[in-house]
C-alpha cells in the first residue's frame, strides 16, 4: 500500500510563561500498512499507539518543543522503541517539559528523512519557536506545518522564544514557495493549502499577528 495520512485529535494543556490553556492538538500519522511515523506526539500516548493499529513506529518527529506537542513523546517512545527527533534549537523548550530525557536525534534544515515509505524534507521555520520545523512530503502533496502556519495566518509569536518578523520570513521563504496545491496540515485546527495562504503575507504584516 502507498503511504497515507491518518489524523488524530488529542486534548490537553499548553503551558508557557506561567499560563495554562486548554488545547486540542492535531497528531499526524503517516505510513503504509506496516510502518508509520508520528508527527507531534501530543497529550495521549495510549491513544496515539492505538491509532497505529499495530504498525511499527519508525520515528516520533517533533515540529517544535512546546509542551502540548511533545508531552506524550517519551511515553510513546518507551512503548514503541521509536526515536524522538527534534531540531536542537528547541532544546531549551524541550527541557522545560522533559528535563531528564533528551530527544534521540536532531533535525536539520533541508534534511531528507525516508521513513515508513515516505520521503520528508525538513524545513527549519523559526519564529513560533527557535527550532520549529515543517515537514514537506512531496509524494503526498502535503506539508506538516506544526504551529508555523495555520489557516488564515502565522502561528502565535507573543510568548517567550518567539519572534514575529522571523516567522514571517520563514513562511515567505520556506512555505509559500511550495506549489499552490500542497495541503498544509497544521498543529491545531483545520488544514489549508499553500495557494489559499499565498498572497496574504503583506496583510499579516500589517495586522501584526
Amino acid at each position: 500500500m502507498a503511504a497515507c495520512i491518518d489524523h488524530l485529535v488529542t486534548s490537553g494543556t499548553f503551558a508557557l510563561d506561567g499560563g495554562e490553556w486548554d488545547v486540542d492538538n492535531n497528531v499526524w500519522i503517516v505510513g503504509n500498512d506496516s510502518e508509520a511515523v508520528v508527527i507531534d506526539a501530543a497529550h495521549d500516548a495510549l491513544a496515539i499507539e492505538a491509532a497505529l493499529k499495530g504498525r511499527t513506529l519508525r520515528a516520533i518527529i517533533c515540529t517544535h518543543a512546546h509542551n502540548d506537542h511533545i508531552d506524550a513523546a517519551p511515553a510513546l517512545a518507551e512503548a514503541t522503541g521509536a526515536p524522538i527527533l527534534l531540531h536542537p534549537d528547541d532544546l531549551p523548550l524541550w527541557k522545560q517539559t522533559h528535563p531528564d530525557r533528551l530527544p534521540d536525534g536532531d533535525l536539520a534544515d533541508h534534511q531528507i528523512l525516508v521513513l515508513a515509505g515516505t520521503s520528508f524534507k525538513v524545513l527549519h521555520t523559526p519564529g513560533h519557536s527557535p527550532g520549529a520545523v515543517c515537514l514537506y512530503a512531496p509524494a503526498l502533496n502535503a506539508v506538516f506545518s506544526g504551529d508555523t502556519l495555520f489557516r488564515g495566518g502565522p502561528g502565535a509569536t507573543g510568548r517567550s522564544f518567539s519572534h514575529f518578523p522571523t516567522i514571517i520570513d520563514s513562511i515567505g521563504g520556506k512555505l509559500l514557495t511550495l506549489p499552490p496545491a500542497v495541503a498544509v496540515h497544521t498543529g491545531h485546527g483545520g488544514s489549508t493549502t499553500i495557494g489559499s495562504e499565498s498572497g496574504h503575507l503583506d496583510g499579516w504584516i500589517a495586522r501584526g499577528h
